[in-house]
């Protein structure tokens, strides 16, 4: 059986542009949380190149910045942080591909900050699904659905992007 497309190739590329569109700059320092997130900054990371503007990216694996680390999985796959330039001081786009609860966002500042003190950290998320647990808002959402607790959103990039709703096991 299938999973639910809640919104296709056109509707994902038509928020990436909007999204790509509300940061602004001369100099951008885009840091995508891995990996989903780390797809979205490429495809912002483009469209703001496209325009003349200067993008600084890195990428953040939250694994050990979890609060739900011994709860996800026996061996997570961990993938290697990159913030190839100086955070202090600078402000910094965090970029995913679904915000849910706002634990990942919790868990992305916290070691943005183990590497510095930004002026500011801006969230740009590409789906807000609703269902917060911590005060976290996105400043730039390409989109919005209200999921029900018992489902989980995906971002799929085999040949195009979309967004697929799938149920959790029990």
């Amino acid at each position: 059986m299938s999973s639910p497309i809640l919104f296709d190739n056109r509707a994902v590329e038509a928020a990436l542009d909007m999204m790509s569109s509300a940061i602004s700059g001369d100099e951008v320092y885009l840091v995508g949380i891995h990996s989903g997130g780390a797809e979205v900054a490429d495809a912002i990371q483009g469209r703001l190149e496209s325009r003349g503007v200067s993008v600084e990216r890195g990428n953040l694996d939250i694994s050990f910045y979890r609060d739900d680390l011994d709860t996800i999985a026996p061996h997570p796959l961990v993938r290697r942080s990159e913030l190839p330039f100086d955070v202090a001081g600078k402000e910094i786009w965090l970029v995913d591909d679904v915000l849910y609860s706002g634990r990942t966002i919790r868990a992305a500042m916290d070691e943005i900050f183990d590497y510095g003190r930004p002026a500011a950290i801006r969230l740009a998320v590409l789906v807000d699904r609703g269902g917060r647990q911590l005060p976290i808002a996105a400043e730039s959402v390409g989109l919005s659905i209200e999921a029900p607790a018992d489902c989980t959103i995906e971002l799929v990039t085999d040949a195009a992007w979309i967004i697929e709703q799938r149920q959790v096991k029990p």
